[in-house]
């Protein structure tokens, strides 16, 4: 058991809890988490602590709303989160290494990478379903998937505090989601491209002839 008064296992599942959720929702992990630790809701181990320092606090809030609203905008929405894909993926793996703060380098190296890997998924399904969500005019996709987005991310981090073994249980299924989702959304993706490409490229092609006629 930690400083924090967190077990092997609850470390563990928040590790990967918060890679996870970074890939999704960043600052919304750093303000929620941040923010129940300053109200000393949650026990923060490690690094974390820092997530409730009152200017961490009110930088994070601020990207959280950024954020969100965001997210909510189609075709916007693939715009931010293809900036953002220098930001999670490093920032999963710092707050994962962060949670085993007070362990042994290896430790933090390990949980380091679990994160990243674990941010690195999350991040590439959303945005890669954000893309093919937005091959549809309709709003209404795009802001189920959003909200969604958001719930997913409250649940596995109240689950990582309540019931590590469960938390730990519903990531397991997340990543054969993810294993399995990626490859068929880049293959849509390529396809419709490959399409929009075509239909374009034959524009001029056509004009040029009728024009020489």
């Amino acid at each position: 058991m930690d400083a924090a008064g967190l077990d092997t296992w609850q470390l563990v599942a928040l590790a990967g809890a918060l890679g996870w959720a970074s890939g999704l929702r960043l600052y919304a992990v750093l303000f929620i988490v941040g923010g129940l630790g300053y109200l000393g809701w949650i026990p923060l181990p490690g690094g974390l602590t820092l997530l409730a320092h009152p200017f961490v606090l009110a930088a994070s809030f601020a990207m959280f709303v950024v954020e969100f609203v965001a997210d909510k905008i189609p075709v916007f929405d693939s715009f931010w989160d293809t900036v953002q894909t220098f930001v999670r993926i490093p920032a999963g793996a710092a707050l994962a290494a962060s949670v085993f703060g007070d362990a042994s380098g290896a430790t933090a190296l390990a949980a380091a990478i679990l994160g990243g890997t674990l941010a690195a998924g999350s991040h590439f399904a959303k945005s890669g379903g954000r893309m093919a969500i937005n091959t549809s005019p309709e709003p209404f996709s795009n802001w189920a998937a959003s909200f969604g987005e958001d719930l997913a991310v409250g649940v596995v981090l109240w689950l990582a505090y309540e019931h590590p073994f469960v938390a730990l249980f519903v990531l397991g299924l997340f990543v054969l989601g993810m294993i399995w989702l990626i490859p068929r959304l880049w293959r849509f993706l390529a396809r419709a491209f490959s399409g929009l490409a075509r239909a374009f490229g034959a524009q001029p092609r056509d004009g040029a002839h009728g024009s020489g006629s």
